[in-house]
């Protein structure tokens, strides 16, 4: 079945600037986390990646959006999900309708091409969370859930997850033994330290191949993002 067409919803919405503004310092900064993720998979082809962060309000989901937004705009054909099966957020940022997505597939029958929504940015559709489910984690460590991801790599090159912050729930660490690699977003002035270490290392012992840290709104006159790359 063809993939579903972009359904518009007043909602809040929110800026993704690698494509409203593609020659921003900002925009820039998303390209050199782009380039910087593909040369941590030498030996092989990043394809299915989740981004996650130490706690709440650090800046995961916008991230997470303009990340699969730059590689879209290299030309993969990306699919950016909404794993996020508590709070989620994409169908905000992109302005499209929530009543169907990747709880639906977890649960039931649908195909991933029956659930993904094309967005204005050329080659990225998104996948929504759907109706929000009672066991998230059970879900997302699921037989199902590995059969989602095998099916979405037939038609995608970039699968780009969204998923709860790690020190929260153990939503990302369940997942993160599917895909190919972590990102973690922390925060200026915002994350404590002892939170981003506890995040790395959470992921860690769930052998969670962690591809580097977004530092999110650093006081830089050029940028509010920079990234860094080191475990």
């Amino acid at each position: 079945m063809a993939r579903k067409k972009k359904q518009m919803v007043n909602t809040r919405a929110r800026n993704i600037i690698a494509n409203e503004n593609p020659k921003s310092p900002i925009a820039e900064q998303f390209r050199t986390i782009r380039t910087n993720l593909q040369f941590t998979t030498v030996d092989s082809e990043l394809e299915t990646m989740l981004v996650t962060s130490a706690s709440p309000s650090e800046g995961k989901s916008i991230t997470t959006a303009n990340t699969a937004t730059v590689f879209a705009q290299q030309g993969k054909k990306t699919l950016l999900i909404d794993a996020d099966l508590r709070k989620p957020t994409v169908h905000y940022t992109f302005r499209v309708s929530n009543t169907s997505g990747l709880s639906n597939y977890l649960v039931g029958k649908q195909q991933v091409t029956d659930l993904a929504r094309e967005t204005d940015v050329e080659n990225l559709d998104v996948i929504t969370c759907g109706p929000i489910p009672p066991n998230p984690s059970e879900l997302l460590g699921s037989n199902k859930m590995k059969q989602f991801i095998e099916e979405a790599k037939q038609t995608y090159d970039m699968i780009v997850f969204d998923t709860p912050p790690v020190l929260a729930v153990t939503d990302s660490q369940v997942l993160s033994n599917f895909v190919d690699g972590v990102l973690l977003v922390v925060r200026s002035k915002q994350t404590e330290k002892e939170a981003a270490v506890k995040a790395k290392e959470t992921l860690e012992q769930a052998k969670a191949n962690i591809l580097g840290v977004v530092l999110n709104d650093q006081d830089l006159k050029s940028s509010n993002y920079y990234y860094y790359y080191g475990q």
